[in-house]
């Protein structure tokens, strides 16, 4: 065979198949933490949750700017606010306030003086009774300025000249460097370039034997080549070390980022960390609760110093001469920029390289979990702290990653409120849109069920875009979105350090304006409140799922690679995530699992087990793909008599190059044996559409028996059930439709209601009141717009009877005309009056469109007798405290705005007050002078329209009778 045909450095090594090994066992118990020892005491923490379940916040520390004086005041402004802990998050300066930065001086990260200032909040914290989270290095993915070369992030790209022959082709390895790239976010200056190998090839490439490789001409500067007939195509392999810098990094802590499938070099970052801090803070142990790492956004890093050994000892071949045609074209955050970049293949040629693609993607996993993620949360066991982690990113397994760290974390975003329409649509088209949770977080929470751990922690409303116009309602509905995805504990996004004497509105690097100057500041503590009750509740219970689904990650590995960003551009099966959904919206739940927790569970009782988690039915979604070891447990299951629905195909082969012909024959005698028992495995097509109907059909036919039956099921109207140890059961409902309300009846199973009292638990206030169900067993609700509900079935039946405010009632008057409205700046104080002739849109008004502040809307209401009465405000945007005679009824963020107001009225004439908060993005539109606020509400994608402000109506008063 002639020496340039790259074939002859491919021998296949001997070894046989190498299975994967056991890295996590079954769990057995719980994390620690006192459980309460009943529904009355879990009851007690629910009305009154200690600060450990509040939200908590990231704090950005601004380019290291920070004092110590300051640092107390902010501590002190969020545990005012109801806020219960911080993530200390160095990160660079925001840009756009560079000219405003009060000349103060930016402390190195890990210099003494930057690790007094955590000593500062360490002690304040302790005082507040605050949690500190603190985040490894700083933005993302960590790094800094003195890395030595092997220690920074490497990748191998792919750069491909197309020719077609007889022609001479000269090219000079500064012209295939260019090519290369790769088109990073945020590529470091210093990047070296290698070129690894040239080969020439046909277009199509049908056999490795067509391969010329010319590989031994790598150190040449310049390629001049006789190009044959035909079409053909130069590949070359190129290795850029320090590729990327740290993104949006603080001083001391930017540079190129730190390779992480290098355990010598993690171990040496983290130690420096740890060696650095606890000199001048103390053991960390006193004071962190947790050492947190963002999610690993590594832009395709996918190479370390001994990957070719390491992936030839654990696949058994040798895989560098194929990477050229395994590797894919990307760009920005290691997104595929075009599939189809070089050249055609051949059928079995391209059935290879998906294998291997498969054994390359599968072999990065390994070892980032190996290297990186079990050295970080070794790191943090050794220093008595718990290990917090975004455990996703290209490179990670989706979802065992989550279970090797004490709190997974996934991300929900409010960026999409208005570019997708959070609260407005919920489309099957798009997985993304009118979600405010990733398609990451089914993952994460699925992991931390599967290990026992019930906090599972969430990058809250993540806001690159909707800074100035995110209202407290906007982030109601995104983190009720999150708990029905599985996350127990927001940490929003995010507080900046900003000192008050920043040029207004302050320093931002992105975030929410959670902010004093905030319309809605005075508020956030309503939300926080909220937010503490209901995690106080589900960090003591697990949610229960009896269905598990089996994503198809072997199939998307080889055909697209890995695409495990919280938004993924392009997926393989993008309908698996409508399948959880159309699970939950008819009643019942689901996990996801992997192949690596099927081969380590057990069958028992017809069902699959591992840990406490204990699964009856199992969905294939969309697998082709999978290991002889999984189909095996999938038999085992099947014959045990558990049910198998395989969505749109049925697996046919195996995962992995090596033994592939006998592998694939196993698994398709597997396949059929499990074909003996056509009620026991089972072909579903996958529906067109509405898969929320398809699922209930195939609940009915198949006798899948939901804990909750929905007589009108909605896209909008999402359920999740937890239980806790005392056998109590709880289910919460969102209905996350931002303008509509949701009107069905519900049906118990007997396994909710019987021996069971049903109360309705309040997270706004604590209270709990008593349901009686219909003579059939059921009830009618109606949940506003943004409302929810949690449903408790334990053995303490509750006092008083849950009657939810009517929304019409007897002899209803319309209070449409008579109100004067009074302006008040959020920055100017008083602003104007008006009468308005009926309730209007501000923004439809020409000299308040761009108002933002307080409207006080004032009226008159004769009331001859104020039993029962009712004041319903309509439609309302912003908060809205009600104030009748001068007594304040109280304040609604969200939501219908419907208050009791009898005990408030007097017989005869009675003064109405309503003081609505407006957003504040228009107003921030208007400033063209105002760098901050113009990058935040005009620029390039951040433009947004003018949003609605104030009260709409139509406000009506009537007498509740029921």
């Amino acid at each position: 065979m002639n020496r340039r045909r790259f074939i002859s450095g491919s021998t296949l090594l001997a070894a046989g198949w190498l299975t994967l090994p056991q890295l996590y066992s079954a769990p057995r118990f719980h994390e620690e933490g006192a459980l309460p020892e009943s529904a009355g005491r879990l009851n007690e923490l629910f009305r009154s949750p200690s600060s450990q379940y509040r939200p908590f916040v990231r704090w950005w520390w601004n380019g290291n700017k920070v004092e110590a004086s300051e640092l107390i005041r902010e501590l002190r402004l969020l545990k005012a606010a109801g806020i219960g802990g911080v993530e200390i998050n160095p990160v660079a300066f925001p840009t756009r306030s560079e000219g405003d930065d009060l000349l103060k001086p930016s402390l190195e990260w890990l210099s003494r003086e930057w690790s007094r200032m955590l000593a500062v909040v360490f002690e304040e914290a302790k005082r507040l009774d605050m949690t500190c989270d603190l985040i490894v290095g700083s933005g993302w993915p960590f790094g800094t300025e003195n890395l030595a070369e092997e220690e920074r992030s490497q990748v191998i790209v792919i750069a491909v000249k197309k020719v077609t022959g007889p022609a001479e082709l000269s090219v000079s390895r500064q012209e295939i460097f260019a090519e290369a790239g790769p088109a990073v976010s945020n590529p470091w200056p210093g990047r070296k370039y290698s070129l690894l190998s040239v080969m020439l090839v046909p277009d199509p490439l049908t056999s490795p034997e067509d391969i010329t490789d010319l590989s031994d001409r790598v150190g040449e500067e310049f390629f001049d080549l006789f190009i044959p007939g035909g079409n053909h195509a130069l590949y070359a392999l190129v290795l850029v070390s320090g590729f990327m810098e740290v993104i949006n990094g603080a001083p001391g802590a930017s540079g190129p980022v730190l390779d992480h499938f290098n355990r010598d070099a993690v171990s040496r970052f983290l130690t420096r960390m740890s060696d650095s801090i606890e000199p001048v803070t103390g053991p960390l142990a006193g004071n962190l609760r947790a050492l947190f790492t963002d999610s690993m956004e590594l832009e395709g890093s996918n190479w370390t110093g001994d990957m070719r050994e390491e992936f030839t000892g654990r696949r058994g071949y040798d895989i560098f001469p194929f990477l050229p045609f395994v590797l894919f074209r990307t760009g920005s955050m290691g997104n595929v920029t075009d599939f189809r970049y070089g050249v055609e293949y051949g059928h079995d040629f391209l059935d290879m390289v998906r294998r291997m693609r498969y054994d390359f993607e599968l072999t990065k996993a390994e070892l980032l979990e190996e290297r990186f993620l079990k050295t970080f949360a070794g790191w943090c066991s050794d220093l008595g702290v718990r290990s917090r982690m975004q455990a996703y990113g290209r490179g990670f397994f989706p979802l065992e990653s989550s279970m090797a760290v004490d709190i997974p974390e996934g991300e929900s975003w409010t960026m999409n409120w208005l570019k997708h329409r959070i609260g407005e649509e919920m489309p099957e088209a798009d997985y993304r849109r009118g979600r405010a949770y990733t398609m990451v977080n089914k993952y994460v929470s699925s992991a931390a069920h599967l290990a026992g751990k019930r906090l599972i922690s969430c990058e809250e409303m993540t806001d690159t875009y909707t800074v100035f116009n995110t209202s407290l309602e906007n982030l109601k509905i995104g983190s009720d979105q999150s708990i029905i995805s599985g996350i127990t504990h927001s940490v929003f996004h995010g507080f900046n350090y900003s000192p008050p004497e920043a040029p207004w509105p302050g320093w931002i690097r992105y975030g929410g304006y959670f902010n004093e100057n905030n319309n809605w500041w005075p508020h956030f503590h309503l939300l926080n409140e909220y937010k503490a009750r209901l995690s106080a509740l589900l960090q003591n219970c697990d949610m229960y799922a009896d269905i598990a689904l089996l994503p198809p990650m072997a199939d998307m590995w080889s055909l697209i690679g890995m695409q495990n960003e919280p938004f993924p551009s392009v997926l393989h099966a993008e309908y698996l995530s409508l399948v959880w959904e159309a699970i939950a919206k008819n009643g019942s739940g689901c996990d996801y699992i992997s192949e690596r927790i099927l081969q380590d569970a057990r069958v028992e009782d017809r069902c699959i087990c591992y840990g406490r988690r204990k699964y009856q039915t199992l969905f294939l979604v969309s697998v082709e793909s999978l290991s002889p070891d999984t189909a095996r447990r999938l038999l085992q299951f099947v014959r045990a008599g558990g049910r198998i629905f395989c969505i749109d195909t049925v697996p046919s082969k195996s995962t992995g190059w090596k033994n592939h012909e006998s592998n694939d024959a196993e698994v398709r005698t597997m396949v059929e044996k499990m074909k003996a028992y056509p009620h026991r495995f089972i072909h579903l097509e996958k529906p067109e559409n509405d898969y929320i109907g398809w699922y209930r059909k195939v609940q009915e036919r198949y006798g899948i028996n939901p804990w909750l039956t929905i007589e009108d099921p909605d896209p909008f109207l999402m359920q999740v059930r937890y239980s806790s140890d005392d056998g109590s059961e709880y289910l919460f409902m969102a209905n996350s439709h931002l303008h509509e309300a949701r009107f069905t009846r519900l049906h118990f199973s007997a396994a909710l209601s019987r021996k069971h009292s049903i109360s309705v638990w309040n997270p706004e206030n604590g209270d709990r009141q008593s349901v009686d169900l219909d003579t059939d067993g059921g009830v009618t609700i109606d949940l506003g717009p943004a409302e929810s509900l949690l449903f408790a079935f334990d053995r303490e039946k509750a006092r008083e009877e849950w009657r939810p405010l009517p929304v019409t009632g007897e002899g209803t008057m319309t209070i449409d005309k008579g109100w004067i409205a009074e302006f008040r700046h959020c920055r100017n104080g008083f602003e104007g009056k008006m009468e308005m002739e009926y309730l209007t849109d501000l923004k439809e008004i020409p000299e308040y469109v761009h108002f933002s502040g307080t409207v006080i809307y004032r009226t008159s209401m004769e009331c001859n007798d104020p039993a029962m009465m009712i004041l319903n405000l309509g439609k309302v945007y912003g908060t809205s405290e009600l104030k009748i005679n001068g007594e304040s009824c109280g304040v609604k963020w969200y939501g219908r705005r419907i208050y009791s107001i009898e005990k408030y009225l007097r017989p005869g004439m009675n003064n109405i007050e309503v003081i609505v908060t407006t957003s504040m993005g228009n107003y921030m539109k208007s400033l063209t002078d105002n760098p901050v606020a113009q990058y935040w509400t005009n620029a390039g994608t951040k433009n947004q329209p003018l949003q609605p402000m104030g009260m709409t109506g139509p406000v009506t008063c009537y007498r509740n009778m029921k």
